[in-house]
C-alpha cells in the first residue's frame, strides 16, 4: 500500500505540474489532488523541488521507452533509410503524445533545468543520446543539416500540434499526424535527396 500511495502522489504531481508549472504548483496542491495529508506527502518527499525531480524522471523514462524500445537502428547505406527511421521515431513520438497526454505537456511545458537534479539532467542525455547517434550516422550518409536542429525542430513541431489540438485549432487525428511526419521530414530532408526526388 505504500507503493501505491506515492504512485498516486507522482500521478497527482504529473497532473499539477502540468496544468499549472512548478512555479505555479504548490506542496498542498499535490498533496490534496492526491488525496494525502500534505505531511504524508513530505514522508515521501522532502521538498518540491525533490518531488518535481521523482515526476520528471518518472514521465521521461516513460518517453525513453515510448521512442527507444524496439527502435531499429536503420542500415544507412539502404535507400529511404533515413526518412524511414525519422517517420518511426515521429509515428513513437505522437503515440506518446495522445496515450500520455499530461506527461508530455508537462516534458515539454518549460525549461526544467532551474530545478533539474544531475540524476535527472542524465536521463535527458540518455534519451536524447541514441537518436543523435543514429541522426548522425544518416547526416553522415545523406549530407543532412545539423541532427540536434532536426531533433529540436521534430519534437517543436510535434509539441506545437499537440497545443493546437488541447486549444481547438485543429483535430489531431492519425492521418494529420502522418502528414504532419511527412511535413516535418520534408523540412529537414537532406538537400542532396531532395534534389535527387
Amino acid at each position: 500500500m505504500v507503493g501505491d500511495k506515492r504512485r498516486r502522489v507522482l500521478d497527482a504531481a504529473l497532473r499539477v505540474f502540468a496544468a499549472r508549472g512548478y512555479h505555479g504548483t504548490s506542496v498542498p496542491e499535490v498533496a490534496e489532488a492526491a488525496g494525502v495529508g500534505t505531511g504524508t506527502l513530505y514522508h515521501y518527499f522532502e521538498h518540491k523541488q525533490e518531488l518535481v525531480n521523482e515526476v520528471y524522471r518518472d514521465a521521461k523514462q516513460r518517453l525513453r521507452a515510448a521512442l527507444l524500445d524496439g527502435l531499429v537502428d536503420p542500415d544507412v547505406s539502404a535507400p529511404g533509410a533515413a526518412k524511414a527511421w525519422f517517420l518511426d521515431v515521429w509515428r513513437r513520438m505522437a503515440a506518446f503524445a495522445g496515450r500520455e497526454p499530461d506527461a508530455f505537456r508537462f516534458l515539454e511545458m518549460q525549461d526544467h533545468a532551474p530545478y533539474l537534479d544531475a540524476e535527472s539532467r542524465q536521463l535527458e542525455l540518455a534519451t536524447v543520446a541514441p537518436l543523435y547517434g543514429v541522426g548522425q550516422r544518416l547526416h553522415e550518409r545523406a549530407g543532412g543539416g545539423r541532427v540536434d536542429v532536426v531533433i529540436a525542430v521534430m519534437w517543436g513541431a510535434l509539441v506545437g500540434l499537440v497545443k493546437a489540438s488541447r486549444l481547438g485549432y485543429l483535430r489531431l487525428d492519425d492521418a494529420a499526424l502522418a502528414e504532419a511526419g511527412e511535413t516535418c521530414w520534408r523540412m529537414v530532408e537532406p538537400e542532396a535527396r531532395r534534389a535527387a526526388g
